[in-house]
Order: C-alpha cells, then structure tokens, then sequence
C-alpha cells in the first residue's frame, strides 16, 4: 500500500465547477485542499472534470462531473463528494480519460465504464456504461491509458494493445480503422509503459526505446518534423534506449529517461512542455537539467494542458496552463517551467486532470 499502509492525505486543485475538488461544493481552488480526512489512500486518476481513486483496501472511489457515467456508481448524477463504487476490494489502479474511466484489479482484469461513442471502453460496442464492465475475460491486464477518444493497454506479457477511435492511427494497426475491442500492436512481447494523448500514443519497450503512432500535427510523434501528419503504425523516437516512462497531455508528450531526466515534445501553446518558452518541439528535448525525476501525469481538454510530476525528493511540481488554478501553486498564471506546488516532499502519487490536478501525500513508504 501507498505510504507503507499509514494514512495519506487526497489532495485535489484547480477547477471544482462540476465537484471535482471532492470538496462538497464548487469553488475553485488554487492550492491544494485536503478531500475528505487523511485514509488509506493508494492511486488517483483524474479525466475530463473528475477525479477518481483506490485506497489500499482495494476499495474504488470516484467524484466530480458524472454525465456519461465515468464515475461508475450507476448513475449519471454529478457527486462533489467521493463515492465508493460497488463494494469490491480488489482494485489495483485506475486511470481517466475524457468522460471515461478504467481500472485494472488484482486478478488481472480490466474493467472500463463512462462515455463511448468511438468504442473507446473496449466493450465490442459503442454504447456508453456508468457502471465498471469488464473487458474480455483475459486476466493479464496490468495498465490502462486513456487518450482523448482511444484507450492504450499493456498486459503483464509485454503486449500493446489499443482500442476506439483510429482516423489518425493511434492504434498502431497499420490502418485507420476504429475498434471497439482491443487489438494487439504487432507482436513484440516487450513494451514495459504507454501513455494516450489527443489521437496519438507513446510508448516505450524494455530495451529503453521510445515509439510513438498516430497523428502528428504539431510533432507529437517526435520525428523531427510534423509531416507526414499522422503513422498508423509505431516509429521509433531518435536512437536511444534510456527511455523509461511515458506520458500525454492532448497535442504533447513527455517522458522520462532512466537517469531521470526529463524530456517533452509536441505542442507548446501554454508552456506545457515546461521548456520556458512557448515554442513547439518535433523531437525531445531536455527540460531542466535536474536527474531527479520520478512520476509526470499529463491533462487531456481543451482549452488547457498542462503537465504534474514528482520528483524523487517527493516534491510536486506541475506547469503549463493555469486557468481555474489548475497547477496548483496559488494562482491562476500560466507557467512555462516546472514550478513547485507548495513544500511538502513527502508526495506519492499524482494525476492531471482538466484545468485541475489531484495528488496523494502523507509518510514515505
């Protein structure tokens, strides 16, 4: 369990319009605020306008805007305070998208629910759900990552998997057709993380190196170039094979390096790439020259994008657009380089969502 099974404190910011601060009301707020007492708290997701989270009894929460059913409690009705859903004990993690939600439990399978116009919850249909179904009957899931209106998979085998929408091929299918039930990304056994943004994916293999498909207006793909527009199936980043985690945020991606340096690319139109410019990259380049890094969770909507990130000294750090208070440092003003979110280095976990973020602090592990 997060924090060695002390108790931890779920700590949300920026928008609150639709209660997603967890906060029993609508205001929003600029720093981050306690939700609810200090618990067991172990992962946080954060999608379009809502929040979710497990704690380390397995236990499954979620709160915020609730029209497409993307907190999963069976209904569409909007909850500014933190829900349970259902009464099952065996999640493991979950992750938000775009009014929808996953989680993956600890038998391996993987359950999706929320909106789905584009197949994106893998269900074989398009037909949106407000309460977890599973996908399939496989009990090898170990990671879910959704995109703006297509979904990235791994399994515990090292297969990359995709579902939902495919015009720009985010799917890696060597075509553009959408998908309703997962399907595999060729067949190497050897992807270790993947992250989805607006259309397009990034992910990396266990040898450390970096691959990405889909659409590549602003240079997503990190090709050095933003023609062609989009690859339908997965092309290679540069040369290296240091490359350990991945992460999107609608037209950007970032990543870090085993060395824990970090790096982004794509577009850059609030700073949030953290570069100190607002100029877009078609290939990695450096932020900082800090080798500390450790987790990055990037937000997905329009109009914001911003990126949050721990580092190993667990402090939090986020930068990008700020409307609503969405980085998390007090005020409303956009930042172009990483700036930290208070003090505290005692933080675990944390999650980007919409014009807002959520985060898990308390005693290390």
């Amino acid at each position: 369990a997060a924090g060695g099974g002390g108790t931890i404190s779920n700590m949300c910011w920026g928008a609150n319009n639709q209660g997603q601060a967890g906060q029993g009301n609508t205001t929003n707020y600029s720093s981050p605020v306690l939700v609810g007492e200090k618990d067991t708290w172990a992962k946080v997701a954060a999608g379009y306008q809502w929040k979710g989270a497990t704690k380390s009894d397995g236990t499954l929460w979620g709160w915020g805007y609730n029209s497409q059913g993307q907190i999963g409690d069976g209904t569409t009705t909007n909850r500014s305070l933190p829900v349970q859903i259902g009464a099952l004990t065996t999640w493991l993690n979950c992750d938000g998208g775009y009014n929808t939600a996953g989680a993956v439990k600890t038998d391996g399978t993987m359950w999706t629910w929320g909106k789905n116009t584009n197949g994106q919850l893998g269900l074989n249909d398009l037909t949106a759900r407000s309460s977890p179904t599973q996908v399939g009957a496989l009990t090898t899931w170990s990671k879910i990552s959704f995109g703006y209106i297509h979904t990235a998979a791994l399994k515990a085998d090292g297969t990359l998997w995709g579902m939902g929408h495919n015009y720009w091929g985010p799917l890696g299918q060597g075509n553009t057709t959408q998908q309703s039930s997962p399907v595999q990304v060729g067949a190497l056994t050897t992807w270790l993380d993947c992250g989805a943004g607006y259309a397009f994916t990034v992910a990396t293999k266990t040898d450390g190196t970096l691959w990405a498909c889909g659409k590549n207006g602003y240079g997503e793909l990190g090709q050095g170039a933003t023609t062609p527009d989009r690859k339908t199936s997965p092309v290679q980043v540069g040369a290296l094979t240091n490359w350990s985690k991945v992460a999107c945020c609608n037209n950007s991606a970032m990543a870090i390096k085993t060395d824990g340096t970090l790096w982004g690319w794509g577009r850059n139109q609030y700073g949030e790439l953290g570069t100190g410019n607002t100029t877009s990259y078609s290939s990695p380049v450096q932020i900082g020259a800090l080798t500390n890094w450790s987790k990055i969770s990037g937000s997905l909507g329009y109009p914001d994008a911003h990126f949050v990130a721990i580092k190993t000294d667990g402090t939090l750090w986020s930068w990008g657009s700020n409307a609503l208070g969405a980085l998390g440092d007090g005020t409303t003003t956009a930042r172009s380089s990483p700036v930290q979110i208070g003090a505290l280095t005692t933080w675990l976990e944390c999650a980007s969502g919409y014009k807002s973020g959520i985060a898990l602090e308390g005693p290390p592990p």
